[in-house]
């Protein structure tokens, strides 16, 4: 790692990788940050900056090597590196996160899913099993578990999380539309589908009175 980035470097940065495993991009060997700006309307010195902070492959003139690049963000971003985690709330979004085989390219397993249904124990979604809530403390201690994933209804979602804290979760993903109190030194992450939904109605509204 070169140095720490800002949190809005770090969302950026996925986009970026994205973008190189395109296939827009596949025929490319050298790729410049003015190109990867183009390509996602960002500003090319913003890019630069971005890039600079975590590969220092670029060469004035001639851009970053893309295979380094790529190579780069991802050892970056920590893919390279599998983070084991757990999900509770096996409901609909739930078994829709477990049935997901995407998130292994992103570094994630999940290797277990909780949920407080006695009938779902036993079942299996996305080939993860799902499990009695109370088995959580054990497995969590026993596997050295660090990122819970929260896909619990809203009322329900602070005692989720204060389980996973006592569970030694550092770091929890949050899809319940709830503020989630925590101990400083434990990260959340909010999926806020609702103020996502708000954004794209306001844009639409004020595209249509312009």
């Amino acid at each position: 790692m070169l140095t720490s980035v800002s949190v809005q470097t770090l969302q950026r940065l996925p986009v970026y990788l994205n973008l190189l495993k395109s296939e827009c991009m596949q025929q490319a060997v050298y790729v410049s940050s003015k190109t990867i700006a183009e390509s996602l309307g960002l500003h090319e010195i913003q890019v630069r900056k971005d890039l600079a902070s975590v590969s220092s492959g670029g060469k004035p003139k001639v851009g970053f090597s893309k295979i380094t690049l790529i190579r780069d963000l991802e050892t970056y971003l920590g893919y390279n590196d599998s983070n084991d985690a757990i999900l509770v709330g096996a409901g609909k979004l739930g078994k829709a996160l477990l049935a997901y085989d995407g998130f292994k390219e992103y570094g994630l397993n999940i290797v277990a899913a909780f949920d407080n249904d006695e009938s779902l124990a036993g079942q299996k979604e996305g080939n993860v099993p799902i499990l009695s809530l109370s088995k959580m403390n054990d497995i969590c201690d026993r596997m050295k578990i660090r990122i819970g994933i929260i896909t619990v209804p809203s009322p329900a979602a602070q005692s989720i999380c204060d389980q996973m804290v006592a569970s030694g979760i550092l770091a929890v993903w949050n899809f319940a539309p709830a503020h989630l109190d925590v101990p400083e030194h434990i990260l959340v992450k909010n999926e806020n589908m609702a103020a996502s939904l708000a954004v794209l109605s306001r844009h639409l509204m004020d595209k249509f009175t312009d």
